[in-house]
């Protein structure tokens, strides 16, 4: 599950290098905010909603701000992203076994 939760930090990532933020710093923040969010009690559950705001370079909540997201679609998107990684590594596998015996056969 850890590589799998650093390939999905790439996004906002990749966003704040786009927007010349300071990609590290927001990340760390955004992390820290879902962290105690989760860890809390329901006092700290609206950070649950912090996303990042560009313009700006910092953390908010994006809730409040009038951001809303539809979680459908990213869930869908996700699993669509993930059965079509594990499909292409499954047929890398079948090539490799099929290569390791093709070159058995070669050495008989």
């Amino acid at each position: 599950f850890f590589f799998y939760a650093n390939a999905l930090l790439v996004i906002p990532k990749t966003l704040a290098s786009n927007a010349a933020k300071d990609a590290a710093e927001l990340l760390a923040q955004l992390r820290a905010a879902h962290s105690a969010a989760h860890d809390a009690e329901s006092s700290l559950s609206a950070q649950k909603t912090y996303g990042l705001d560009l313009v700006e370079g910092r953390v908010r909540d994006n809730m409040a701000a009038g951001v809303v997201e539809p979680a459908i679609s990213k869930v869908k998107s996700i699993q669509f992203a993930t059965e079509a990684a594990i499909t292409i590594l499954r047929i890398d596998d079948l090539i490799k076994l099929q290569q390791e015996a093709d070159d058995g056969n070669v050495n008989e």
